[in-house]
C-alpha cells in the first residue's frame, strides 16, 4: 500500500515537514512493515515552470523533419526574471526548439529551464540545435514522467489547469509529495486504504485523526433504486457470495471533464494511472475508503442486475480486453443481457464508462472473501479490488463509499444525483469476544491493568463492557481479523506498544547440554559431511513402487506402509519407509542438470507403520485439550518412526587434474562409508554377502550387528533399476538404521591406546569352502589371535588352478603389536598360529 502524504495530512496531525521515512519510522512501532520511499522529487528537478507560447514559427528542415521555434514566457507579463544562470534569459522569455506540434501560441505548457533535471538523470542545457540556440524544453508527460503519452507536449489547458505564468510546474503536478510504501499482511486488510493508514498513525503517535467515513453525510436507508437481486443458489461453504449490494445513480455527467491534477497526482503516487474520471473517482475512493466500489454506464444495462454463480460456459469478456470462460464457482454480476462482471474482480467491457458516458450506476458492495480469492486465481487476474475484497472489507462503509462516488461525480462531473437508491442484503451479526481477567497478562508476559486494556480496546475502536469473568468485547466492524482472546491481547500488546514488552530471556533447564542421541546424531552426520560427502533433504513423499523396491529387501514381501489422505499427487502418495527414493530423485534432478558427480547423504525419519491401523479414526475437537488416555491412544497409533542414514554415489570421486586420474565410485565405497557411520558411534558393523531387491545381485552387502540384527545394506545398485531411473550404471548406495546403531552404541567412546612400540607383520592364506564368507574367517582369526592383534585385514581372494573345485583361498595380513615391549617373532607367530589353529576348527580351513 502506496500512501501519498499530502492526502493521509487532510485526516492526520502528520507533521508539515514529515518525510516518507518519517511516516514509516511510526508505522512500524505499531506492526507495519516498511518497503519502500516514491519521491519523484528525487529524479526530476527545477527549475520547472508554467510558460505560455507566443509564438511557434514552423521550420522544415533537410532531413524531412519540421520543428517549432517557439517563443516562451516563463515569468509574468511585467515582471522580470528572479532565475539566473547559462541559458536563463533574465527577460522571462525563452526560445525553445520543439518538434512536437499539439500545441498552438496562447496554449500554457510545462516549460523545463536550464538546470533541470527530468527522469532519467536527463540534464537540461542551452544547446544549439537546427541553427537556433534552444534554451530549454517544453515537457510531455512521458519526459516529466507521470504518464506513457509521448505523442504530444502536455498542455495544461487540457486537463484542466489554467494556472499563472510561472508558477512552479512540480507543485502543480503534485511532484512534490511522496509516498511511503507499507506492506500490508493479509490479517489487516483495513490498512488497504488512507482510513485505515490515519488510525494507525494515530495509534502510533498518540495523536488524533479523523475517519474519513464519518465525514460523508450518507443516508442510512435507501429505497426505490436500480433494482438489484442477490441469488446465490451455490454459496462456498454455506456462505453467500455477496451479503450486501448498494446502488446509487447520477445522471446528466459531463463527459468532457477531465480528472482534476490533485487527484490524477494522488492516485499516480499510490500507483493507479489515470484513465477517466468515474475510473478514477471510483479508484479514489477506493483508496481512501478501502471499500472497492464499479461505475456502470447506466446506458448499457438492461434489465435488473443479478448477483449469481455462473453457468456452465458462459464467457465474459473484462475490461483487460480478454474473453474469460466462467466456472460455477465464478461469482457474477449480470443483468438482463448476461454477464457483465466477475464480481470484486473486475468488471465487464460491454458495460465500461466510455467518453461518451453521461448517466452512471455506481456499485458498492461486499463479497465473500473466499469466493473472490478463488476467481482471482482461477482467471489469474488480480486488481485492486480483489486485494482488498479477499482480505475483508468492512461491511459497513458500502453506503458511505457508494455516497463519496455520487458526490465527487457531481462535483468534479456537473452531474445530479437521483434521490433514490438501493440497498440489499442482511448486515453480519456482530462477533463478541470473551475477555477473561488476567488472560492478556498472561499471554503477553508482562502486567496490563484494566484501565489500560479498557483504554487500547476502545482506542481500537472496539466496544468493551465489564461481565462477571473478565471483559464482553465487540470489535469494530472494519476489524475482521479479530475472532479470539488471543487476537485481543495481540492487539493490547501492539497499542501499547511492544517497546514496552521486557525483553527476558528464558532459563536454560538443568542438564547437560545436548541428549545422548542428539550428540550421536550430530557426530554421525559431521563425520560424513567431513568425508567430502553433501547432506540433502528430500521430500518424505514417495510412489507406491519406490516404497516397495527400496523399503524391503526381498521383491513381493509385504510392506506395511502410510498412504497419505490429501496427496500433492498421487505419484508421491505415501510416506517412505525408505531414504534412498529421495536420494534417487535428488540425483536425476541434478544429472538434468548437468551434475555428474555426487556424492549425497540425507539422515532423516522413516515411517514404519504395523500391519494394524494407524489410530487415528476419532481425532479430538479442536478448542479443548484432549484428556492422556486420548492423547497416549493417539501416540499409540503413529507409526514408528526411527532415523535412518542414506548415501548415494554417482560419477566419480574427484574431479579431473593434470596428472590425476579420478576414480568411479564402486561399491567398496559405500561399504566404506557404512563403516565411517558405524565408527563414529563406537558400533562394529558385521559385514556379509547380501541380497536385495534394489541392490546388484552379486554386489551388495548386508550389515548388522554382533548381535545379528540386519541394520543396514551397502553396495552397487541394481542394473535394471538403475536404467529405469535413468541413472548412470555403477550408481552405489548406503542405507543404514541410525537408531539401532545409536541404541547399540557404548555410552562413552573411549580411544584405543596407541603403541609406541614396533610392529610385528604376518601374512596367512587359508583355503576354506566357497561358501563360507571371508567376514566370518577375518572375525575368527581376530578371536583366535587374542590381545596381541592390533589389526587383521583381507587382501586377497583366489580361486582356480591348485584350488580345489568349491573351495577358495582367502589371504589376510595380520599385524601385531603390544603396549609394554617389543615383540619377538615367535611371539608373533606363536598368536598367528593359534588364529589358524581356532579357523581350522571352525571352517575347516587348511593353511595354504
Amino acid at each position: 500500500m502506496r500512501i501519498p502524504l499530502s492526502w493521509l495530512r487532510e485526516y492526520t496531525q502528520l507533521p508539515a515537514g514529515a518525510t516518507a521515512e518519517d511516516l514509516m519510522a511510526d508505522l512500524v512501532k505499531v506492526g507495519l512493515e516498511e518497503e519502500a520511499v516514491h519521491r519523484p522529487s528525487d529524479s526530476i528537478r527545477g527549475p520547472i515552470v508554467v510558460g505560455q507560447v507566443l509564438s511557434a514559427e514552423k521550420e522544415p528542415q533537410s532531413n524531412g523533419k519540421t520543428i517549432n521555434w517557439c517563443q516562451v514566457r516563463v515569468v509574468p507579463e511585467g515582471q522580470e526574471q528572479t532565475l539566473v544562470g547559462k541559458g536563463i534569459d533574465p527577460s522571462g522569455v525563452q526560445g525553445i526548439v520543439c518538434g512536437a506540434h499539439n500545441f498552438a501560441p496562447g496554449d500554457k505548457v510545462v516549460v523545463t529551464l536550464p538546470g533541470a533535471t527530468l527522469p532519467g538523470d536527463f540534464h537540461i542545457a542551452a544547446r544549439k540545435t537546427y541553427g537556433h540556440v534552444s534554451a530549454g524544453m517544453i515537457a510531455s508527460v512521458r519526459e516529466l514522467g507521470i504518464g506513457d503519452d509521448h505523442d504530444g507536449i502536455l498542455v495544461l489547458s487540457r486537463i484542466g489547469l489554467d494556472p499563472e505564468v510561472g508558477t512552479d510546474a512540480l507543485e502543480l503536478l503534485g511532484l512534490t509529495d511522496e509516498a511511503a510504501e507499507i506492506n500490508v499482511t493479509p490479517d489487516r486488510s483495513y490498512c488497504f486504504s488512507i482510513r485505515g493508514i490515519a488510525r494507525e498513525y494515530s495509534h502510533a503517535t498518540g495523536t488524533e485523526s479523523t475517519d474519513p467515513a464519518s465525514l460523508v453525510a450518507a443516508p442510512e436507508a435507501l429505497e426505490g433504486g436500480y433494482g438489484v437481486v442477490l441469488s446465490d443458489e451455490a454459496p462456498i461453504y454455506g456462505v453467500p457470495g455477496c451479503d450486501r449490494f448498494v446502488a446509487r445513480t447520477v445522471r446528466g455527467i459531463d463527459p468532457t471533464r477531465a480528472t482534476p491534477q490533485w487527484m490524477v497526482s494522488r492516485l499516480r503516487l499510490a500507483g493507479v494511472r489515470s484513465i477517466s474520471l468515474p475510473v478514477d473517482i471510483s479508484n479514489y475512493v477506493m483508496f481512501e475508503l478501502g471499500q472497492p466500489t464499479h461505475c456502470y454506464d447506466l446506458g448499457k444495462l438492461s434489465g435488473d442486475i443479478v448477483v449469481r454463480r455462473a453457468a456452465a460456459g458462459e464467457t465474459l469478456e473484462t475490461l483487460d480486453g480478454k474473453v474469460r470462460t466462467l466456472d460455477p464457482e465464478d461469482l457474477l454480476i449480470t443483468d438482463g443481457s448476461g454477464p457483465i462482471g466477475i464480481a470484486g474482480v473486475m468488471g465487464g467491457a460491454s458495460t465500461e464508462c466510455s467518453d461518451t458516458t453521461v448517466d452512471v450506476l455506481v456499485e458498492a458492495a461486499h463479497f465473500d472473501p473466499v469466493s473472490i480469492a478463488r476467481s482471482r486465481r482461477r482467471h489469474r487476474l488480480p486488481s485492486e479490488a480483489s486485494k482488498r475484497f479477499e482480505r475483508g472489507v468492512d461491511w459497513h462503509v458500502a453506503h458511505v463509499a457508494a455516497q463519496r462516488v455520487v458526490d465527487l461525480l457531481v462535483e468534479l462531473g456537473g452531474g445530479t444525483a437521483d434521490d433514490a437508491g438501493t440497498d440489499v442484503g442482511t448486515a453480519p451479526e456482530p462477533v463478541r469476544i470473551s475477555l477473561p481477567e488476567g488472560f492478556v497478562s498472561s499471554r503477553i508476559g508482562m502486567e496490563f491493568s484494566d484501565e489500560l486494556i479498557t483504554r487500547a480496546l476502545g482506542e481500537l475502536g472496539a466496544t468493551v463492557e465489564r461481565d462477571g469473568s473478565g471483559f464482553a468485547v465487540v470489535p469494530p466492524s472494519w476489524r475482521n481479523d479479530l475472532e479470539t482472546k488471543e487476537d485481543l491481547s495481540e492487539e493490547v500488546a501492539r497499542l501499547v506498544g511492544y517497546d514496552k514488552i521486557p525483553s527476558r530471556l528464558p532459563v536454560a533447564p538443568p542438564g547437560r547440554g545436548y541428549s545422548r542421541t542428539q550428540q550421536q546424531r550430530r557426530r554421525l552426520v559431521q563425520a560424513l559431511a567431513d568425508a567430502g560427502l553433501t547432506e540433502v533433504l528430500a521430500y518424505p513423499f514417495v510412489s507406491k513402487g519406490h516404497n516397495e523396491t527400496f523399503g524391503t529387501a526381498k521383491e513381493g514381501a509385504p510392506l506395511p506402509a502410510v498412504k497419505l489422505a490429501n496427496p500433492l499427487s498421487e505419484e508421491h502418495g505415501w510416506l517412505r519407509a525408505s531414504l534412498l527414493p529421495g536420494l534417487v530423485e535428488i540425483a536425476r534432478r541434478n544429472h538434468g542438470r548437468g551434475f555428474r558427480d555426487l556424492a549425497l547423504f540425507e539422515a532423516g525419519l522413516v515411517f514404519l507403520p504395523d500391519e494394524g491401523p494407524l489410530g487415528t479414526e476419532s481425532i479430538p475437537p479442536l478448542g479443548a485439550k484432549p484428556s492422556e488416555e486420548v492423547l497416549d491412544a493417539l501416540y499409540d497409533g503413529l507409526p514408528d518412526q526411527p532415523l535412518h542414514v542414506a548415501g548415494l554415489f554417482t560419477g566419480k570421486d574427484s574431479p579431473e587434474a593434470p596428472g590425476h586420474t579420478p576414480r568411479a565410485w564402486d561399491w567398496a565405497d559405500a561399504l566404506d562409508f557404512a563403516r565411517l557411520a558405524a565408527d563414529v558411534l563406537g558400533v562394529e558393523l558385521v559385514v556379509a554377502q547380501g541380497q536385495h531387491q534394489a541392490y546388484h545381485p552379486g554386489r551388495a552387502a548386508a550389515l548388522s550387528l554382533r548381535t545379528g540384527e540386519t541394520v543396514g545394506y551397502a553396495g552397487e545398485l541394481h542394473p535394471k533399476l538403475l536404467a529405469a531411473l535413468d541413472l548412470p550404471a555403477r550408481t552405489v548406495a548406503f542405507e543404514l538404521d541410525a537408531d539401532a546403531l545409536f541404541e547399540a552404541a557404548a555410552d562413552v567412546v573411549v580411544a584405543k591406546h596407541l603403541s609406541t612400540f614396533p610392529v610385528a607383520t604376518q601374512d596367512v592364506a587359508l583355503i576354506v569352502d566357497a561358501a563360507v564368507p571371508a567376514a566370518e574367517v577375518l572375525a575368527v582369526l581376530r578371536e583366535g589371535a587374542g590381545t596381541l592383534l592390533e589389526e587383521v585385514s583381507l587382501f586377497d581372494v583366489y580361486t582356480g588352478k591348485g584350488i580345489e573345485p568349491g573351495r577358495k583361498s582367502l589371504a589376510f595380513g595380520l599385524r601385531f603389536r603390544a603396549d609394554d615391549r617389543t615383540l619377538t617373532a615367535d611371539e608373533a607367530s606363536e598368536a598367528r598360529a593359534a588364529a589358524v589353529a581356532l579357523a581350522a576348527e571352525r571352517f575347516g580351513a587348511v593353511q595354504r
